[in-house]
């Protein structure tokens, strides 16, 4: 299966293992939790996807790459304690506690929170004096004497052995143990999740045209060459970062992320490309109404028009994420206007009416704790984080209006003040989704001037499918054209399969 499935599968296998009975007894017995191996490729995003369903399930992570340990850290340390056994005293070795486990508790204090997910890679690559220890480890849920707390749910990871010359074979009783899911590198899977990690516009685009360069690892006796999903997302946060730093982004660049020297050449002269391209088509202009696809572009190669729609995709998708970090935005301040609003009143209520401004820094403060709490305990997304950012942000600079206009004394004065600036903060978030509105309008406008009937349009279109700040918007906001287009491209493909199951009829006549 791909990525998608395999988290998908995993996360139903984790709700499955924490389910509780009506008495309040684990659905499945601990005995009968088997621990997940996960094998795959290396860097098609096995540790990502852990971290994804920790996130949206709101529990606990703690992720070891087990190749990294010792036996002495995995099982913990040796020491002499004194027994009595009939009467008789005994020198007795006892172990610490194994650094995994004890790290597992040290992150239930840090979240409170007991459920989650112990994760350890590479579980077929151990060192031999470290063997043991991990199938002990699979089959009853211990390193050493320490046991893995109830609530946790234990998923390994490995390389099949083509990948990995270190590679050992589990024997049947330990496979007899797990549940194992197999993971293919797949593009598509990738391509759905690009999107929302917001993958550079320039590297989506290049792997629409060249699929075949998504993954590859060889070896020979000169070096390995390798290029993986990982590669890629970390490529294209570095591309981002250099662009906004205005640095020159190299080929050089390149090759520390995709190490094959062709791929990485190859790409390298792809992405200058797409520069001049999105220079030369002027799609801002196009977006806004104010220019026109060139009318070269419809003679020029297949290449050179998915690299235009790729920068158009790249340019509405910017708007798109902005309609939703302008509505996370909206929803977290209108409620902290809420618990503003619900403060000030005990205020006033107990006579109190000369601190406004104090309780807004109060509440500030106790979400910027928060989100530090939530943070360290890693359990915020990335994108979460950020939410939270950008209403602190916003808030503090509602305080210093409130102080600088001589509002943060009385709490009517205050709080009055406050909602014109949200109401403002509205009508703009309204003003944005009537731009990227008429900018998708225009968008199809362009394309359908350039390449009436083409199949350009429904590149375009599978695009704004497949992306899920595409579908937030065009599903919430609406968008006419949108509906019209997409509604032809799903009758022309009810009319060609209807046309295959015709002449599949007719050739049995």
């Amino acid at each position: 299966m791909n990525i998608k499935e395999a988290k998908e599968e995993l996360k139903n296998i984790v709700l499955a293992y924490l389910a509780k009975d009506e008495t309040g007894m684990p659905r499945i017995s601990e005995e009968h939790r088997r621990p997940v191996l996960l094998m795959g490729p290396p860097g098609i995003g096995k540790t990502a996807i852990m971290e994804q369903i920790a996130k949206e399930l709101k529990i606990n992570l703690v992720s070891y790459t087990i190749t990294h340990h010792t036996r002495q850290s995995a099982i913990g340390l040796p020491g002499i304690v004194h027994r009595s056994f009939d009467g008789v005293d005994y020198a007795v070795t006892e172990y610490t506690m194994s650094e995994i486990i004890a790290s597992v508790y040290e992150q239930i204090e840090r979240s409170g929170v007991k459920e989650g997910i112990l994760f350890l890679d590479e579980i077929n690559c151990v060192s031999e004096t470290l063997a043991p220890t991990m199938l002990q480890f699979l089959q009853y849920k211990t390193f050493g004497t320490h046991k893995v707390p109830d609530g946790f749910i234990i998923v390994t990871a490995g390389n099949p052995p083509e990948y990995n010359q270190s590679v050992r074979e589990f024997d049947i009783v330990t496979l007899d143990r797990l549940r194992r899911i197999d993971i293919d590198a797949d593009y598509n899977a990738f391509r759905e999740y690009a999107f929302r990690a917001k993958v550079h516009g320039s590297i989506m685009a290049y792997l629409e045209i060249r699929k075949d360069r998504f993954y590859k690892v060889e070896a020979d006796t000169d070096r390995k060459r390798f290029v993986t999903a990982r590669g890629w997302e970390d490529l294209s946060e570095a591309i981002k970062t250099y662009e906004a730093l205005k640095l020159p982004v190299s080929k050089e660049l390149m090759s520390q992320y995709l190490q094959d020297e062709e791929i990485a050449s190859d790409f390298a002269v792809y992405y200058e490309l797409y520069r001049k391209y999105e220079s030369f088509y002027r799609i801002p202009e196009i977006l806004s109404g104010e220019a026109w696809i060139d009318d070269s572009l419809r003679h020029a190669p297949f290449d050179e028009k998915l690299s235009l729609i790729g920068l158009l995709i790249d340019a509405l998708n910017a708007e798109f994420r902005d309609y939703r970090d302008r509505q996370a935005l909206g929803e977290g301040l209108l409620e902290v206007l809420k618990e503003y609003a619900a403060e000030l009143k005990k205020l006033r209520s107990a006579g109190k009416d000369a601190a406004a401004a104090d309780v807004l820094h109060d509440i500030i403060a106790a979400k910027a704790a928060e989100r530090e709490r939530l943070k360290n305990a890693g359990m915020l997304t990335r994108e979460a984080e950020a939410d939270l950012l950008r209403m602190e942000k916003s808030l503090s600079k509602l305080h210093t209006e409130l102080l600088e206009k001589g509002l943060g004394g009385s709490a009517g004065e205050a709080f009055a003040y406050a909602k014109e600036w949200f109401n403002a903060i509205e009508e703009a978030r309204q003003e944005a989704i009537k731009t990227t509105d008429e900018h998708l309008t225009n968008a199809f406008k362009a394309l359908n001037q350039t390449f009436p009937q083409g199949q350009e349009m429904v590149i375009f279109l599978s695009e704004l499918n497949a992306g899920y700040y595409s579908l937030k918007f065009v599903n919430e906001c609406g968008n006419e054209t949108y509906f019209h287009y997409n509604k032809l491209l799903l009758l022309k493909d009810r009319s060609d399969s209807l046309r295959q199951d015709i002449l599949r009829l007719t050739e049995g006549i």
